[in-house]
C-alpha cells in the first residue's frame, strides 16, 4: 500500500508540474531581441547634452549582439559592441526622467572602437560595460529588460 501511495503522489506531482509548465510563456530568441531593441530605441535619450552627438545607431541583432554607434558633429565616431551571451548585469543611474544604463559583461567583452578622433586618433580597446543614455523609463521596464537579458542567456546556453 505504501508503494501505491508513493507512486500516486509522484504521478500527482508530475501532472501538476506539467500543467504549470504548459502555462509558462515561452519566448523565442527573435522575440527577445526584438523586445530589447524596441525598449532601448524607444527610451533612448537623444537630447543634446554636453556631448554633441549628431546621430546614433542602436541595434540588437538576431544573432545575439548589442551594437551602439555614436557619430559626433566633429566627425568622431564611437562604436561599442558585445555578445549578449557575455551579459552579466545592468545598472541604471538617474531618475525615471533621464539617466544612464550600464550593460555590464563578464570580462572585458565590450569592443570599443574610436574613429576620426583628432586628439587620440583611431583606438581599439576592450571594456567591461557599455553605457546608453535613456529617458522616460519606468523601473518595471528596467526590471523586465534585466529579466529578458538573463532569459536570453539561459536560452542560448540551453541550445548549445
Amino acid at each position: 500500500m505504501k508503494k501505491f501511495t508513493l507512486l500516486l503522489k509522484m504521478c500527482l506531482f508530475l501532472s501538476v508540474c506539467v500543467v504549470f509548465m504548459a502555462f509558462t510563456p515561452v519566448f523565442s530568441f527573435d522575440e527577445q531581441t526584438n523586445y530589447i531593441q524596441k525598449l532601448l530605441s524607444s527610451h533612448y535619450d537623444d537630447t543634446p547634452g554636453s556631448l554633441s552627438v549628431d546621430r546614433y545607431e542602436l541595434n540588437v541583432t538576431n544573432n545575439g549582439f548589442c551594437r551602439y554607434k555614436r557619430h559626433f558633429t566633429n566627425g568622431k565616431v564611437e562604436y561599442f559592441s558585445f555578445n549578449l551571451l557575455k551579459f552579466k548585469d545592468l545598472d541604471y543611474y538617474g531618475t525615471d526622467k533621464s539617466g544612464h544604463l550600464f550593460l555590464r559583461t563578464k570580462n572585458d567583452d565590450v569592443i570599443v572602437q574610436t574613429y576620426n578622433d583628432k586628439d587620440e586618433g583611431d583606438v581599439d580597446s576592450m571594456a567591461t560595460y557599455m553605457v546608453i543614455p535613456l529617458k522616460n523609463i519606468e523601473p518595471q521596464d528596467l526590471s523586465d529588460l534585466h529579466e529578458r537579458l538573463i532569459r536570453l542567456n539561459t536560452q542560448r546556453f540551453a541550445q548549445k
